[in-house]
């Protein structure tokens, strides 16, 4: 019973993780006009201590990349005990969470590459147990400082919104647009969640691992499950379109709405959004005390505090540390060649892999005559989202000026155009408007993109710097400008920097496959695979592997690979779970 439980319902808690962190984006390629001086913004924990310091012979765990699932991974097995080394291409950790930033004469300007929703990170706040970043970041007693806000901008066709945890009630968006039968119809989609929500909240997420041990860890939560009702439990892993149609939802802005909102989270609209995770995310976003974090300094504030973390528990990160080969003997990982070195640093209790399934699949770093046909070919064909256009600005711009905007904002263009269509839908991000630090006195920072519409046909034939791409990155980041400017009238006037990415940007700083934006699985024609492989002692971790695309998800796959490395985990995991129960 238990092992079925896990393998059906327990996994599908995890789904949800995805939800309020933004997508993945790109350090994009430079196209100011004014010579500037690009930086990573590392704290002083990423020195090139361990540029130079050659790694041990032996570990007992490897991972490779240091994205937010790789942190996670290392952070935890580290505070439970083992000994790691984490390898990282790049020139710093955090992968698309990773951040930048631009000298110029008015100052220091700092940007996220990717991330720029949270919530549940806040340590002033109570714990969620179903987030997972949280959980981690609790387990190594680190804190990332927040400053919380409650409210968003929304401009659609009918007009310009403020977002808040009220959207649906009598005066709020809903009432605003669609009148009394909106809100109606919104309540009953709310009142259908509530049991979701309770089944997701059933089971932490750091209850659940990849192996036989599941028996115990997660035990010791099924009385949670006692008074739900298990049909309700199956939902979860339906389309969240079947639970919307179910509440006899059809008003056309709130369906337009649900349809933007999972596209945001997931990458693909409700139809293939699985229900878990918005089975949080609803209850995130309208919660009657829902609040948003903004983390001082940036998404690179998790990354520094997840660094700390691993480090103080004796772990290591070797940046710059290309990993050329996982080693598989008689179908085990024994351990992993590093780039200009021919010596094999051995694996005693395995490898976690936190690059993408294709770049796994297709890079060489694994012989893949070594795996069964039916694995790798399924692997190897993973859907994946189109890319994205970026673009960052540094701008002009007063405190009593940020204070009348908000700090993100949702443009859809047509809803009579699909979400998934190129140049209908746009996201925006100021994070100035909460945080003094990014930006010098007077001026401000944001980042723009279009989330998982951009098609990667387009610029694969493209070279890099050459006039013809000039010429595109220009043409392509037009309706990211026209967007803006609906926000600032006179942003162009008030730029002093910016910067366009592209999904050659994206391919070429995070190794990513194609550009991607993140894997396109549909609820209900495929899942997602666990961080198992056919391969002994191997196992993946990141959003290539787990549903969604944002922070929460992919931490949590990370959590998982750490509590799946060795049976021997258990006590340790115990221990974790007997703080949260």
């Amino acid at each position: 019973m238990v092992l079925l439980l896990s393998n059906y319902l327990l996994p599908t808690v995890v789904l949800l993780l995805s939800a309020l962190s933004a997508q993945s984006f790109t350090t994009p390629s430079s196209s100011s006009t004014t010579t500037t001086t690009i930086r990573s913004r590392s704290s002083h924990l990423f020195t090139t201590a361990n540029e130079q310091q050659k790694p041990n012979s032996a570990y007992d765990v490897l991972i490779i990349g240091s994205g937010i699932g790789g942190l996670s991974a290392a952070a935890i097995l580290s505070k439970y005990g083992y000994s790691v080394a984490l390898f990282e291409s790049h020139y710093a950790p955090g992968g698309a969470a990773h951040g930048y930033s631009i000298q110029r004469p008015e100052g220091q300007f700092k940007f996220d590459t990717g991330p720029s929703f949270f919530s549940g990170l806040n340590s002033n706040y109570p714990a969620k147990s179903s987030n997972p970043l949280r959980t981690i970041l609790d387990v190594i007693d680190e804190k990332v400082e927040c400053i919380p806000y409650e409210t968003f901008g929304l401009i659609f066709p009918e007009g310009e919104f403020v977002h808040s945890s009220k959207f649906g009630d009598c005066g709020g968006v809903i009432d605003q647009v669609s009148g009394n039968q909106g809100v109606d119809q919104w309540k009953k989609l709310m009142e259908s969640m509530e049991p979701l929500a309770q089944a997701v909240a059933a089971m932490p997420t750091a209850a659940i691992r990849a192996d036989p041990g599941v028996a115990v860890t997660a035990g010791m939560f099924l009385p949670n499950f006692a008074k739900l009702n298990p049909l309700e439990n199956l939902k979860l892993t339906k389309p969240f379109k079947s639970i919307i149609d179910g509440a006899n939802v059809n008003d056309g802005f709130i369906t337009n709405w649900l349809d933007v909102l999972c596209f945001c989270l997931s990458g693909v609209p409700s139809d293939g959004t699985i229900t878990a995770e918005m089975a949080m995310m609803m209850g995130e976003f309208y919660d009657e005390d829902a609040i948003m974090d903004c983390p001082v300094g940036g998404a690179s504030a998790i990354v520094d505090a997840l660094v700390r973390g691993i480090e103080k528990n004796g772990g290591s990160i070797f940046l710059k540390s290309h990993v050329d080969e996982i080693v598989i003997q008689d179908g085990k990982a024994m351990g992993v060649r590093v780039k200009n070195s021919d010596a094999t640093i051995e694996a005693k209790k395995g490898v976690i892999s936190n690059i993408s399934v294709w770049d796994l699949m297709n890079s060489g770093i694994v012989d893949t005559s070594l795996l069964p046909d039916k694995f790798f070919n399924e692997r190897k064909e993973t859907p994946a989202c189109p890319s994205f256009m970026h673009l960052h600005v540094g701008f002009k711009c007063s405190r009593e000026e940020l204070e009348q905007l908000q700090a993100h904002y949702i443009y859809m263009d047509d809803w009579n155009r699909s979400v998934t269509e190129e140049e209908n839908c746009a996201l925006i991000s100021i994070p100035s408007v909460h945080d003094d630090s990014l930006a010098p006195e007077n001026h401000a920072v944001l980042h723009i993109y279009t989330p998982a519409t951009e098609r990667y046909e387009r610029w694969e034939n493209v070279k890099r710097n050459s006039p013809e791409y000039k010429q595109l990155k220009e043409e392509r980041s037009t309706f990211l400008w026209s967007v803006l400017e609906k926000v600032i009238p006179d942003i162009r006037e008030r730029s002093v920097h910016h910067q366009v990415g592209t999904p050659l940007t994206h391919q070429r700083f995070l190794n990513r496959h194609r550009g991607t934006y993140g894997p396109a699985i549909y609820a209900g024609e495929a899942s997602f695979p666990f961080p198992n492989t056919p391969v002994k002692n191997l196992l993946m971790c990141g959003d290539s592997c787990f549903p969604g695309i944002g922070v929460p998800a992919v931490a949590g796959s990370g959590l998982i690979a750490a509590n799946s490395v060795s049976l021997d985990s258990i006590g340790k995991q115990l221990e974790l779970l007997g703080t949260l129960k």
